[in-house]
Protein backbone atom coordinates (compact mmCIF):
# COMPACT_ATOMS: atom_id res chain seq x y z
CA UNK A 1 0.00 0.00 0.00
CA UNK A 2 2.94 2.34 0.68
CA UNK A 3 3.83 2.27 -3.01
CA UNK A 4 0.43 3.56 -4.11
CA UNK A 5 0.14 7.22 -5.10
CA UNK A 6 -2.18 9.37 -3.06
CA UNK A 7 -4.91 10.91 -5.26
CA UNK A 8 -4.29 14.57 -6.02
CA UNK A 9 -6.68 16.98 -4.31
CA UNK A 10 -8.99 19.22 -6.41
CA UNK A 11 -7.26 22.40 -5.17
CA UNK A 12 -3.83 21.02 -6.00
CA UNK A 13 -4.99 19.88 -9.44
CA UNK A 14 -6.42 23.30 -10.29
CA UNK A 15 -3.28 25.01 -8.97
CA UNK A 16 -0.96 22.82 -11.04
CA UNK A 17 -2.91 23.41 -14.25
CA UNK A 18 -3.08 27.16 -13.57
CA UNK A 19 0.66 27.33 -12.85
CA UNK A 20 1.37 25.41 -16.05
CA UNK A 21 -0.70 27.83 -18.15
CA UNK A 22 0.58 30.95 -16.39
CA UNK A 23 4.24 29.93 -16.59
CA UNK A 24 4.00 28.85 -20.21
CA UNK A 25 2.24 32.04 -21.36
CA UNK A 26 4.33 34.56 -19.39
CA UNK A 27 7.56 33.13 -20.80
CA UNK A 28 6.47 33.11 -24.42
CA UNK A 29 8.13 35.53 -26.82
CA UNK A 30 4.69 36.56 -28.04
CA UNK A 31 3.67 37.83 -24.60
CA UNK A 32 6.95 39.66 -23.96
CA UNK A 33 7.28 41.15 -27.43
CA UNK A 34 3.58 42.03 -27.63
CA UNK A 35 3.65 43.85 -24.28
CA UNK A 36 6.88 45.68 -25.19
CA UNK A 37 5.49 46.76 -28.57
CA UNK A 38 2.26 48.09 -27.03
CA UNK A 39 4.25 50.04 -24.43
CA UNK A 40 6.54 51.46 -27.13
CA UNK A 41 3.57 52.51 -29.26
CA UNK A 42 1.87 54.05 -26.23
CA UNK A 43 5.02 55.99 -25.27
CA UNK A 44 5.50 57.25 -28.83
CA UNK A 45 1.86 58.27 -29.09
CA UNK A 46 1.94 60.19 -25.79
CA UNK A 47 5.16 62.01 -26.72
CA UNK A 48 3.77 62.86 -30.15
CA UNK A 49 0.50 64.15 -28.71
CA UNK A 50 2.30 66.19 -26.05
CA UNK A 51 4.55 67.85 -28.64
CA UNK A 52 1.63 68.38 -31.01
CA UNK A 53 -0.62 69.93 -28.38
CA UNK A 54 2.21 72.08 -27.02
CA UNK A 55 3.06 73.44 -30.45
CA UNK A 56 -0.59 73.89 -31.40
CA UNK A 57 -1.50 75.81 -28.22
CA UNK A 58 1.50 78.14 -28.06
CA UNK A 59 1.36 81.33 -30.15
CA UNK A 60 4.55 83.26 -30.81
CA UNK A 61 3.93 87.01 -31.20
CA UNK A 62 6.60 89.35 -32.54
CA UNK A 63 6.46 92.99 -31.38
CA UNK A 64 8.21 95.73 -33.31
CA UNK A 65 8.51 99.49 -32.86
CA UNK A 66 6.13 101.13 -30.37
CA UNK A 67 4.13 97.89 -30.14
CA UNK A 68 6.87 96.47 -27.91
CA UNK A 69 5.25 98.41 -25.05
CA UNK A 70 2.23 96.07 -25.02
CA UNK A 71 4.24 92.92 -24.20
CA UNK A 72 3.20 92.75 -20.55
CA UNK A 73 -0.55 93.56 -21.00
CA UNK A 74 -0.64 91.14 -23.94
CA UNK A 75 0.74 88.26 -21.86
CA UNK A 76 -1.57 89.11 -18.95
CA UNK A 77 -4.65 89.31 -21.16
CA UNK A 78 -3.79 86.07 -22.95
CA UNK A 79 -3.20 84.26 -19.66
CA UNK A 80 -6.62 85.40 -18.45
CA UNK A 81 -8.19 83.65 -21.44
CA UNK A 82 -6.09 80.52 -21.04
CA UNK A 83 -3.89 81.26 -24.07
CA UNK A 84 -0.21 80.35 -24.19
CA UNK A 85 1.46 83.39 -25.77
CA UNK A 86 5.19 83.97 -26.14
CA UNK A 87 6.33 87.50 -27.08
CA UNK A 88 9.53 88.38 -28.95
CA UNK A 89 11.10 91.73 -29.68
CA UNK A 90 11.65 92.13 -33.44
CA UNK A 91 14.19 94.65 -34.78
CA UNK A 92 12.19 95.85 -37.79
CA UNK A 93 8.91 95.11 -39.54
CA UNK A 94 10.51 93.63 -42.66
CA UNK A 95 12.36 91.03 -40.62
CA UNK A 96 9.18 90.23 -38.70
CA UNK A 97 7.14 89.75 -41.88
CA UNK A 98 9.77 87.34 -43.21
CA UNK A 99 9.58 85.36 -39.95
CA UNK A 100 5.77 85.19 -40.19
CA UNK A 101 5.98 83.97 -43.77
CA UNK A 102 8.53 81.30 -42.85
CA UNK A 103 6.56 80.17 -39.79
CA UNK A 104 9.07 81.30 -37.13
CA UNK A 105 6.46 83.76 -35.88
CA UNK A 106 2.71 83.24 -35.72
CA UNK A 107 1.83 86.95 -35.42
CA UNK A 108 3.65 90.24 -35.98
CA UNK A 109 2.30 93.35 -34.20
CA UNK A 110 3.47 96.81 -35.16
CA UNK A 111 2.22 100.40 -34.90
CA UNK A 112 1.39 102.37 -31.78
CA UNK A 113 -0.53 100.79 -28.84
CA UNK A 114 -3.58 102.89 -29.79
CA UNK A 115 -3.42 101.85 -33.45
CA UNK A 116 -2.02 98.34 -33.73
CA UNK A 117 -1.35 96.60 -37.03
CA UNK A 118 -1.25 92.79 -37.14
CA UNK A 119 0.38 90.56 -39.76
CA UNK A 120 -0.43 86.81 -39.88
CA UNK A 121 0.21 84.07 -42.40
CA UNK A 122 -3.40 82.96 -42.81
CA UNK A 123 -5.77 83.93 -39.98
CA UNK A 124 -5.65 85.44 -36.50
CA UNK A 125 -6.98 83.53 -33.48
CA UNK A 126 -10.23 85.19 -32.40
CA UNK A 127 -9.32 85.23 -28.71
CA UNK A 128 -5.92 86.76 -29.43
CA UNK A 129 -7.61 89.34 -31.66
CA UNK A 130 -9.94 90.22 -28.78
CA UNK A 131 -6.96 90.72 -26.44
CA UNK A 132 -5.16 93.01 -28.92
CA UNK A 133 -8.36 94.93 -29.63
CA UNK A 134 -8.94 95.40 -25.91
CA UNK A 135 -5.40 96.74 -25.41
CA UNK A 136 -5.81 99.20 -28.27
CA UNK A 137 -9.21 100.37 -27.02
CA UNK A 138 -7.86 100.85 -23.51
CA UNK A 139 -5.05 103.06 -24.85
CA UNK A 140 -7.58 105.19 -26.76
CA UNK A 141 -9.87 105.36 -23.73
CA UNK A 142 -6.99 106.35 -21.44
CA UNK A 143 -6.03 109.19 -23.80
CA UNK A 144 -9.62 110.47 -23.90
CA UNK A 145 -9.92 110.34 -20.11
CA UNK A 146 -6.72 112.35 -19.71
CA UNK A 147 -8.10 114.94 -22.13
CA UNK A 148 -11.27 115.11 -20.00
CA UNK A 149 -9.20 115.64 -16.82
CA UNK A 150 -10.02 112.22 -15.31
CA UNK A 151 -7.65 109.67 -13.81
CA UNK A 152 -7.57 106.66 -16.23
CA UNK A 153 -6.45 104.25 -13.48
CA UNK A 154 -9.41 105.08 -11.24
CA UNK A 155 -11.91 104.89 -14.07
CA UNK A 156 -10.56 101.52 -15.27
CA UNK A 157 -10.63 100.20 -11.69
CA UNK A 158 -14.33 101.02 -11.47
CA UNK A 159 -14.94 99.49 -14.90
CA UNK A 160 -13.08 96.28 -14.01
CA UNK A 161 -15.08 95.96 -10.78
CA UNK A 162 -18.31 95.52 -12.76
CA UNK A 163 -19.17 91.81 -12.98
CA UNK A 164 -22.15 89.72 -14.03
CA UNK A 165 -23.44 87.04 -11.68
CA UNK A 166 -23.68 83.54 -13.14
CA UNK A 167 -25.45 80.61 -11.47
CA UNK A 168 -25.69 77.05 -12.81
CA UNK A 169 -27.59 73.91 -11.87
CA UNK A 170 -24.59 71.65 -12.48
CA UNK A 171 -20.95 72.24 -11.65
CA UNK A 172 -18.73 72.33 -14.72
CA UNK A 173 -16.02 69.67 -14.75
CA UNK A 174 -12.94 71.05 -16.55
CA UNK A 175 -11.44 67.55 -16.67
CA UNK A 176 -14.41 65.99 -18.48
CA UNK A 177 -12.41 65.63 -21.69
CA UNK A 178 -9.69 63.67 -19.92
CA UNK A 179 -12.31 61.52 -18.19
CA UNK A 180 -13.75 60.55 -21.57
CA UNK A 181 -10.29 59.67 -22.92
CA UNK A 182 -9.57 57.50 -19.85
CA UNK A 183 -12.95 55.78 -20.25
CA UNK A 184 -12.30 55.01 -23.92
CA UNK A 185 -8.80 53.68 -23.24
CA UNK A 186 -10.03 51.42 -20.44
CA UNK A 187 -12.93 50.19 -22.56
CA UNK A 188 -10.53 49.31 -25.38
CA UNK A 189 -8.11 47.48 -23.05
CA UNK A 190 -10.91 45.47 -21.45
CA UNK A 191 -12.43 44.52 -24.79
CA UNK A 192 -9.08 43.46 -26.24
CA UNK A 193 -8.01 41.63 -23.06
CA UNK A 194 -11.19 39.61 -22.62
CA UNK A 195 -11.44 38.80 -26.34
CA UNK A 196 -7.77 37.87 -26.78
CA UNK A 197 -7.35 35.70 -23.69
CA UNK A 198 -10.81 34.21 -24.00
CA UNK A 199 -9.89 33.09 -27.51
CA UNK A 200 -6.64 31.62 -26.16
CA UNK A 201 -8.69 29.44 -23.81
CA UNK A 202 -10.65 28.03 -26.75
CA UNK A 203 -7.56 27.60 -28.96
CA UNK A 204 -5.67 25.84 -26.16
CA UNK A 205 -8.54 23.42 -25.64
CA UNK A 206 -8.76 22.60 -29.35
CA UNK A 207 -4.99 22.12 -29.50
CA UNK A 208 -5.02 19.69 -26.58
CA UNK A 209 -8.05 17.94 -28.00
CA UNK A 210 -6.64 17.50 -31.53
CA UNK A 211 -3.26 16.27 -30.21
CA UNK A 212 -4.92 13.89 -27.73
CA UNK A 213 -3.00 15.52 -24.88
CA UNK A 214 -6.30 16.08 -23.08
CA UNK A 215 -6.80 12.33 -22.77
CA UNK A 216 -3.52 12.06 -20.86
CA UNK A 217 -4.38 15.03 -18.66
CA UNK A 218 -7.85 13.69 -17.87
CA UNK A 219 -6.33 10.43 -16.69
CA UNK A 220 -4.86 12.44 -13.81
CA UNK A 221 -7.31 15.27 -13.21
CA UNK A 222 -11.04 15.67 -13.66
CA UNK A 223 -12.53 17.83 -16.45
CA UNK A 224 -13.63 20.51 -13.98
CA UNK A 225 -10.12 20.78 -12.55
CA UNK A 226 -8.55 21.05 -16.00
CA UNK A 227 -11.06 23.66 -17.16
CA UNK A 228 -10.84 25.81 -14.03
CA UNK A 229 -7.04 25.64 -13.94
CA UNK A 230 -6.77 26.68 -17.57
CA UNK A 231 -9.19 29.57 -17.07
CA UNK A 232 -7.39 30.82 -13.94
CA UNK A 233 -3.94 30.52 -15.54
CA UNK A 234 -4.84 32.42 -18.69
CA UNK A 235 -6.91 34.92 -16.73
CA UNK A 236 -3.93 35.74 -14.53
CA UNK A 237 -1.76 36.12 -17.64
CA UNK A 238 -4.16 38.69 -19.05
CA UNK A 239 -4.40 40.41 -15.66
CA UNK A 240 -0.61 40.75 -15.48
CA UNK A 241 -0.46 42.26 -18.96
CA UNK A 242 -3.36 44.64 -18.29
CA UNK A 243 -1.75 45.76 -15.02
CA UNK A 244 1.61 46.36 -16.75
CA UNK A 245 0.01 48.38 -19.55
CA UNK A 246 -2.24 50.31 -17.17
CA UNK A 247 0.46 51.25 -14.65
CA UNK A 248 3.06 52.05 -17.31
CA UNK A 249 0.55 54.03 -19.36
CA UNK A 250 -0.55 55.98 -16.28
CA UNK A 251 3.06 56.79 -15.37
CA UNK A 252 3.95 57.88 -18.92
CA UNK A 253 0.79 59.99 -19.29
CA UNK A 254 1.51 61.77 -16.01
CA UNK A 255 5.20 62.29 -16.84
CA UNK A 256 4.43 63.82 -20.24
CA UNK A 257 1.72 66.06 -18.84
CA UNK A 258 -0.95 64.46 -21.03
CA UNK A 259 -2.85 63.45 -17.88
CA UNK A 260 -3.54 65.76 -14.94
CA UNK A 261 -6.32 63.84 -13.13
CA UNK A 262 -4.18 60.93 -11.92
CA UNK A 263 -6.61 60.16 -9.08
CA UNK A 264 -9.43 59.45 -11.52
CA UNK A 265 -7.12 57.42 -13.76
CA UNK A 266 -5.83 55.32 -10.83
CA UNK A 267 -9.37 54.61 -9.61
CA UNK A 268 -10.43 53.67 -13.14
CA UNK A 269 -7.42 51.35 -13.49
CA UNK A 270 -8.22 49.56 -10.22
CA UNK A 271 -11.88 49.14 -11.20
CA UNK A 272 -10.72 48.06 -14.66
CA UNK A 273 -8.64 45.24 -13.16
CA UNK A 274 -11.62 44.13 -11.07
CA UNK A 275 -13.95 44.14 -14.06
CA UNK A 276 -11.39 42.38 -16.23
CA UNK A 277 -11.37 39.49 -13.76
CA UNK A 278 -15.16 39.39 -13.66
CA UNK A 279 -15.49 39.77 -17.43
CA UNK A 280 -12.91 37.11 -18.15
CA UNK A 281 -14.57 34.57 -15.86
CA UNK A 282 -17.94 35.51 -17.33
CA UNK A 283 -16.79 34.69 -20.86
CA UNK A 284 -13.91 32.23 -20.36
CA UNK A 285 -16.02 29.14 -19.68
CA UNK A 286 -18.26 30.09 -22.61
CA UNK A 287 -15.17 30.32 -24.84
CA UNK A 288 -13.98 27.00 -23.40
CA UNK A 289 -17.33 25.32 -24.05
CA UNK A 290 -17.36 26.65 -27.61
CA UNK A 291 -13.80 25.42 -28.20
CA UNK A 292 -14.61 21.94 -26.90
CA UNK A 293 -17.26 21.53 -29.62
CA UNK A 294 -14.64 21.33 -32.41
CA UNK A 295 -11.45 19.35 -32.97
CA UNK A 296 -9.64 21.50 -35.55
CA UNK A 297 -8.11 24.97 -35.21
CA UNK A 298 -9.68 26.10 -38.49
CA UNK A 299 -13.14 25.54 -36.98
CA UNK A 300 -12.49 27.60 -33.85
CA UNK A 301 -13.55 30.99 -35.24
CA UNK A 302 -16.87 29.55 -36.40
CA UNK A 303 -17.92 28.58 -32.88
CA UNK A 304 -16.40 31.68 -31.27
CA UNK A 305 -18.11 34.22 -33.54
CA UNK A 306 -21.42 34.39 -31.56
CA UNK A 307 -19.53 35.00 -28.31
CA UNK A 308 -17.20 37.54 -29.90
CA UNK A 309 -20.17 39.39 -31.40
CA UNK A 310 -21.65 39.98 -27.94
CA UNK A 311 -18.37 41.53 -26.81
CA UNK A 312 -18.19 43.59 -30.01
CA UNK A 313 -21.72 44.92 -29.43
CA UNK A 314 -20.66 46.02 -25.94
CA UNK A 315 -17.54 47.70 -27.33
CA UNK A 316 -19.49 49.60 -30.00
CA UNK A 317 -22.20 50.57 -27.52
CA UNK A 318 -19.46 51.91 -25.29
CA UNK A 319 -18.86 54.89 -27.57
CA UNK A 320 -22.46 55.98 -27.05
CA UNK A 321 -22.29 55.28 -23.32
CA UNK A 322 -19.17 57.43 -22.92
CA UNK A 323 -20.83 60.37 -24.67
CA UNK A 324 -24.06 60.12 -22.64
CA UNK A 325 -23.01 58.22 -19.50
CA UNK A 326 -25.92 59.44 -17.35
CA UNK A 327 -28.67 58.54 -19.83
CA UNK A 328 -31.18 55.77 -19.22
CA UNK A 329 -29.82 53.68 -22.10
CA UNK A 330 -26.27 53.88 -20.76
CA UNK A 331 -27.40 52.97 -17.25
CA UNK A 332 -29.45 49.96 -18.35
CA UNK A 333 -26.80 48.61 -20.74
CA UNK A 334 -24.05 48.90 -18.12
CA UNK A 335 -26.12 46.79 -15.69
CA UNK A 336 -26.56 43.89 -18.14
CA UNK A 337 -24.02 41.17 -17.21
CA UNK A 338 -22.78 40.48 -20.78
CA UNK A 339 -21.97 44.19 -21.23
CA UNK A 340 -21.11 45.32 -17.69
CA UNK A 341 -17.38 44.39 -17.84
CA UNK A 342 -16.94 46.67 -20.88
CA UNK A 343 -19.33 49.52 -20.09
CA UNK A 344 -19.42 50.03 -16.33
CA UNK A 345 -15.71 50.95 -15.91
CA UNK A 346 -16.26 53.62 -18.57
CA UNK A 347 -19.15 55.11 -16.60
CA UNK A 348 -17.03 54.95 -13.44
CA UNK A 349 -14.31 56.92 -15.23
CA UNK A 350 -16.77 59.64 -16.24
CA UNK A 351 -18.10 59.83 -12.67
CA UNK A 352 -21.62 58.80 -13.71
CA UNK A 353 -21.96 55.40 -12.01
CA UNK A 354 -23.35 55.57 -8.48
CA UNK A 355 -22.48 53.16 -5.68
CA UNK A 356 -25.87 51.43 -5.94
CA UNK A 357 -25.43 50.87 -9.68
CA UNK A 358 -21.94 49.42 -9.16
CA UNK A 359 -23.20 47.03 -6.47
CA UNK A 360 -26.15 45.98 -8.64
CA UNK A 361 -23.86 45.32 -11.62
CA UNK A 362 -21.47 43.29 -9.44
CA UNK A 363 -24.29 41.12 -8.05
CA UNK A 364 -25.83 40.51 -11.48
CA UNK A 365 -22.44 39.71 -13.04
CA UNK A 366 -21.49 37.27 -10.27
CA UNK A 367 -24.84 35.51 -10.70
CA UNK A 368 -24.27 35.32 -14.46
CA UNK A 369 -20.75 33.94 -13.88
CA UNK A 370 -22.15 31.16 -11.69
CA UNK A 371 -24.81 30.24 -14.24
CA UNK A 372 -22.52 30.34 -17.29
CA UNK A 373 -19.75 28.45 -15.47
CA UNK A 374 -22.16 25.64 -14.68
CA UNK A 375 -23.51 25.59 -18.23
CA UNK A 376 -20.11 25.91 -19.90
CA UNK A 377 -18.61 23.25 -17.64
CA UNK A 378 -21.39 20.86 -18.55
CA UNK A 379 -20.78 21.34 -22.27
CA UNK A 380 -17.01 21.05 -21.81
CA UNK A 381 -17.29 17.82 -19.82
CA UNK A 382 -19.56 16.26 -22.42
CA UNK A 383 -17.60 17.33 -25.51
CA UNK A 384 -13.93 17.41 -24.54
CA UNK A 385 -13.21 13.75 -25.35
CA UNK A 386 -15.33 13.60 -28.50
CA UNK A 387 -13.33 14.08 -31.68
CA UNK A 388 -14.21 14.20 -35.34
CA UNK A 389 -16.86 16.50 -36.76
CA UNK A 390 -18.21 19.51 -34.93
CA UNK A 391 -20.51 18.65 -32.02
CA UNK A 392 -23.82 20.45 -31.84
CA UNK A 393 -24.47 22.41 -28.67
CA UNK A 394 -27.83 20.69 -28.26
CA UNK A 395 -26.18 17.25 -28.31
CA UNK A 396 -23.50 18.32 -25.79
CA UNK A 397 -26.15 19.64 -23.39
CA UNK A 398 -28.24 16.53 -23.79
CA UNK A 399 -25.23 14.28 -23.09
Amino acid sequence: MSGLRRPISPAAAVRLVAQRELGARLRTRGFLIGTAVILAVLAGYLLFQTALVSNAERTTVGLTGQAAAIAEPLRAGAEGLGLDVETRRVADAAEGMADVESGDLDVLVSGSPASLRVQVKSELDQQLEAVLTGISRQEVLSAKLVQAGLNPAEVMRDVDAARIQVTSFEEHDPAQGQRIVIALVMMFLLYMGITAYGSLVAQGIVEEKSSRVVEILLSTVRPWHLLLGKVIGLGLTGLVQLAILGVAGLAMASATGALTITGVATTTLLWGLVWYVLGFFLYATVFAAAGSLVSRQEDVQTVLTPVSMVLLVGFIAGFTVVQEPEGTTATVLSLLPPLSPILLPSRIATGSAGALEIVAALVLTLAAIAALTWLGGRVYRAAILRTGSRIRLKDALRA
